[in-house]
C-alpha cells in the first residue's frame, strides 16, 4: 500500500498527461493520473499521442511507483580529504551542469534528487574517498516522475 495519495500537486510543471482511456495499464500509470487529477480550467499542455500505443505496450507508460528521494549536502563531504573539498564539491556541482542554482535547490530542498541522481553523486564522492557512511540530510519517498 501507498504511503503517499497522489494529488494535482504532486505533478512537475509541464508533465504530460495522456487521455487513452482504452490503455490496460492506466490505473498504475502516472501519465494517465496526470490526466484524471488535471484542474478543471486546464486547456492545454503537453500529451502523450496515441502512436505512443502499440500491440498493448506503451512507450510513455511510468509507473506510479513511490521512491526514496533526498536532498541536502551538508554531510555529503565528510569522508573526503580536507584539501579535496573544494574539488569534491565543484565536481558535485558541474554535475547539475546550469551553474550553482540547481545545486543549492537541491542542498535546500526546493528539487529532490532522484535515486539515480543519489547515486551519481555517491559515485562521483568515490573519486574522492570512501562513501561508507555518506548520507544526504534529508529523505522522503515520493513519486517518481522522471
Amino acid at each position: 500500500m501507498k504511503e503517499k495519495q497522489l494529488t494535482q500537486y504532486d505533478f512537475p510543471m509541464g508533465y504530460a498527461v495522456c487521455f487513452n482511456s482504452e490503455c490496460t495499464l492506466k490505473e498504475q500509470c502516472l501519465h494517465h493520473q496526470a490526466y484524471l487529477l488535471r484542474r478543471d480550467d486546464r486547456t492545454s499542455g503537453p500529451a502523450i499521442y496515441p502512436e505512443a500505443w502499440k500491440d498493448g505496450q506503451c512507450k510513455r507508460y511510468s509507473e506510479d511507483l513511490l521512491v526514496k528521494k533526498a536532498w541536502g549536502f551538508s554531510q555529503i563531504y565528510d569522508n573526503v580529504p580536507h584539501y579535496k573539498r573544494a574539488e569534491a564539491h565543484r565536481c558535485v556541482m558541474n554535475y547539475f551542469s546550469a551553474g550553482c542554482g540547481p545545486y543549492y535547490r537541491y542542498h535546500h530542498g526546493e528539487n529532490k534528487l532522484t535515486p539515480r541522481q543519489q547515486q551519481d553523486i555517491m559515485d562521483i564522492l568515490a573519486h574522492f574517498g570512501s562513501t561508507d557512511g555518506l548520507a544526504f540530510d534529508h529523505y522522503e519517498m515520493d513519486f517518481n516522475f522522471d
